[in-house]
């Protein structure tokens, strides 16, 4: 259950930093929960302004070509 020597291998985990959709809403969110204490109904502007942003990050808005290690292992095979 290993990879193949010389196989084509990307970690994925590595590009994790490149891109951080709503994560500045994500940090307003709790941000105010700790303020007010765990208080949800005096943070509902910011829950509302999260919960719009990760709607728009949504998969169904966008289509899906696996992942990336998919990809390469589809093009390797070609290669051959």
């Amino acid at each position: 259950m290993g990879r193949k020597a010389g196989g084509l291998y990307i970690n994925p985990k590595k590009f994790g930093s490149l891109h951080k959709p709503c994560m500045q809403e994500m940090i307003m969110f709790l941000n105010c929960l700790t303020s007010n204490h765990g208080d949800n109904d005096a943070c509902a502007k910011q829950k509302e302004l999260l919960n719009t942003c990760l709607d728009s990050q949504s998969k169904k808005n966008r289509k899906s070509w696996g992942s990336i290690n998919y990809q390469l292992q589809r093009l390797g095979r070609g290669r051959k």
